[in-house]
């Protein structure tokens, strides 16, 4: 029975080994108890350059590799510290049975003593030890001891100068040798004296008696720092022909030193060293449901009705509708596909760019700006919140991509950008007349109102704005950006531990309280009315006679009777007094201060429909809102599908196809 067990941890032993190699191919790996990682080698042509050269003196009980070029006993290597752990020599005077002397050369070898790591500590009574480099003192300590003290009082004072004594040393040290000498010669203590270059941990993990106990202490443990880049006349750099560093392993430049990428192991100064780590295995799997390895990193997965966020699996609602459904496609990661020239905008939570899919469809898609949390969340949640809607004045999502090192979002494409441009940078090309005025600002208002009150949960936007509002082919309008959107329960408000939103359009109330009400939406709404109106922006310029808010000097107008010194030229020349009026008195009681006193969407909208057909305006709203249907179609963006089965449900993604697609001339589509 041993010997299978000993068979069996060969064998664990011997695969680890293949699977992370630490030296070159037919090389040992270790000596003894010790690895030998390259750049350090055992053997011919198995390290670096000779400075690198290690033996294994097989003498020894187990064995003990020395490094040739420094004759020193290896006791530990670090790569990715760039450090060796070797046994240091005890330098003494005037010890019976020691000789005196010995120095440490480190000069012409890639090696020096860490000042990181290491202390200079002089011990004995009347001791001064100086560190000499050729004819300069670099630095030194001296310790005391008095006759009054008792040995065991010396040995529980720590190395604080009675007894023992240490001192940092200076960077790149190299070479030293050692003077030790009385403080006082004619104090008559001309007794032992040592000193050494030790690893500061080394007091730590012995106990004091020990410490103090050196007489018969050769060696002590000190560590060396090293690099590749240390002969001037054969330099070495990162961007040396063939490369520095193995595959999926990456060069520090300063350094010359070589790490394995994030999501791999191994020995990065290897060829093949640095191999992948499988997240999924079960020691390091972090997913809630299903894992994916991938070069690198993994990905997560969920089931069916569950979207992946970070390694959790969050359930979409579907309202008892089975129709509810979100995509989990594959987008290409080419940046190609993501060109300035495919730019359609840009905000806060990421950038959209303009694609295709597979059918020949354009579509719109928002690709998150970072991995971060909070991002992250924002854009699930837009997921969350747009799979209840199906409103024709709501941006459609057609899906999400989540397989992707950052997550998309994919909308149906609306061509003709936000109300933002038209209002505030209008030309005679696509005039904004104050019929179109009259209707986008009715369809605003039917979209808000089937979203405080026609789902079975009331949505809040929380960033109504011109720029937010899309114009389609027709001039339609369509509500976007739903990232920072709450759905709440009926009879509830959303109070918030941030206020967010755009200023210029945030409720005063909401600002003060924290406390976001279908209101605070009204709010946003009523600053659009007055943009639409007015042509103006909605925090003003710093003219004498209007700077500040354009809100408060659209009020400030209404309460003197004088609203047509603001209104847009267009909207004066085109729209019926008693229109614009009864437009304006919307605008100014969606601004109340106080939010109960504002109407709701559906009086707003009511009153618009009024307005228009007083107009004889065509095409005004017919829909019930009361009976839209909220569960999204299911768009096969890229296909064909794939059914996974497990034991807990199924989930599908898309197989190797890009719904992305390129045209030749690499002009925008």
């Amino acid at each position: 029975m041993f010997q299978v067990i000993i068979l069996l941890l060969w064998l664990i032993t011997a695969q680890s080994v293949a699977e992370n190699p630490l030296a070159k191919p037919s090389c040992r790996e270790r000596c003894g108890n010790i690895s030998i990682p390259y750049p350090f080698g055992i053997g011919s042509n198995c390290s670096f350059d000779s400075t690198f050269a290690v033996t294994c003196n097989d003498s020894f009980k187990p064995p003990k590799p020395f490094i040739d070029s420094i004759n020193l006993e290896v006791l530990q290597i670090s790569l990715n510290e760039s450090t060796v752990k070797v046994n240091n020599p005890v330098i003494t005077s005037n010890c019976p049975g020691r000789a005196d002397g010995q120095y440490v050369d480190l000069r012409e070898t890639p090696f020096w003593f860490s000042e990181t790591y290491n202390r200079f500590t002089a011990m004995g009574c009347d001791n001064l030890a100086l560190v000499v480099s050729e004819s300069y003192i670099l630095t030194g300590c001296m310790s005391i001891c008095s006759i009054y003290l008792s040995p065991s009082l010396n040995e529980t004072a720590g190395c604080n100068g009675i007894n023992c004594s240490q001192t940092r040393i200076p960077y790149g040290l190299e070479f030293f040798n050692v003077s030790l000498r009385s403080i006082d010669p004619n104090n008559n203590q001309d007794g032992c004296k040592y000193a050494f270059m030790v690893d500061k941990q080394w007091f730590s993990d012995k106990d004091i008696f020990n410490v103090f106990n050196v007489s018969n202490t050769e060696y002590v443990p000190a560590v060396l720092n090293w690099t590749l880049n240390w002969d001037y006349y054969n330099e070495v750099t990162c961007n040396t022909s063939g490369s520095l560093c193995g595959d999926n392993a990456y060069c520090s430049v300063n350094h010359t030193k070589c790490f394995c990428l994030e999501g791999y192991e191994g020995n990065p100064y290897l060829s093949s060293g640095c191999r992948d780590i499988d997240e999924c295995s079960e020691d390091l799997h972090r997913c809630e449901e299903f894992c994916e390895n991938i070069p690198g990193s993994n990905k997560c997965f969920c089931s069916d009705g569950y979207l992946s966020l970070g390694h959790s699996c969050l359930k979409l609602p579907n309202n008892g509708n089975s129709r509810t459904k979100v995509i989990i496609a594959r987008v290409g990661e080419g940046d190609r596909q993501f060109q300035p020239n495919r730019i359609l905008g840009q905000g806060g939570q990421g950038t959209v760019y303009k694609g295709m899919l597979t059918d020949g469809r354009i579509i719109a898609i928002k690709k998150s700006k970072a991995l971060d949390e909070g991002k992250l969340e924002q854009f699930i949640n837009e997921v969350v919140i747009l799979s209840q809607i199906n409103q024709r004045n709501v941006v459609k999502l057609f899906g999400c991509c989540l397989e992707t090192e950052v997550p998309m979002l994919v909308y149906e494409f609306i061509p003709n950008g936000t109300l933002f441009q038209y209002i505030h940078d209008q030309n005679d090309e696509f005039p904004l007349t104050w019929d179109l005025r009259l209707r986008i600002a009715t369809e605003i208002a039917g979209a808000l109102f089937y979203l405080h009150s026609a789902a079975s949960i009331a949505i809040y936007h929380r960033d109504i704005k011109s720029a937010n509002i899309l114009l389609d082919e027709k001039f339609r309008a369509k509500i976007s950006d739903f990232g920072i959107s709450r759905s709440i329960s009926v009879d509830k408000t959303h109070l918030t531990t941030a206020v967010h939103g755009t200023l210029g359009y945030l409720d005063p109330e909401y600002f003060q309280s924290n406390q976001f009400t279908e209101k605070s939406d009204v709010y946003s709404f009523g600053v659009v009315l007055v943009e639409l109106l007015t042509g103006k922006m909605p925090i003003l310029s710093g003219k004498s006679n209007e700077g500040g808010s354009l809100t408060a000097y659209f009020l400030l107008t209404m309460k003197e009777n004088r609203l047509y010194d603001i209104l847009d030229a267009r909207v004066v020349k085109e729209g019926r007094k008693e229109e614009i009026l009864a437009f304006a008195n919307i605008a100014k009681r969606c601004l109340y201060l106080n939010g109960s006193r504002r109407p709701t969407m559906k009086e707003v909208v009511m009153e618009l429909d009024g307005i228009r057909m007083s107009n004889g305006a065509t095409g005004t709203v017919k829909q019930s809102y009361d009976n839209v249907e909220y569960a999204t179609e299911y768009y096969d963006l890229a296909g064909p599908w794939e059914a996974a089965s497990t034991s807990t449900g199924s989930f599908y993604r898309a197989m190797d196809i890009e719904p992305l697609l390129l045209d030749k001339s690499s002009s925008s589509l």
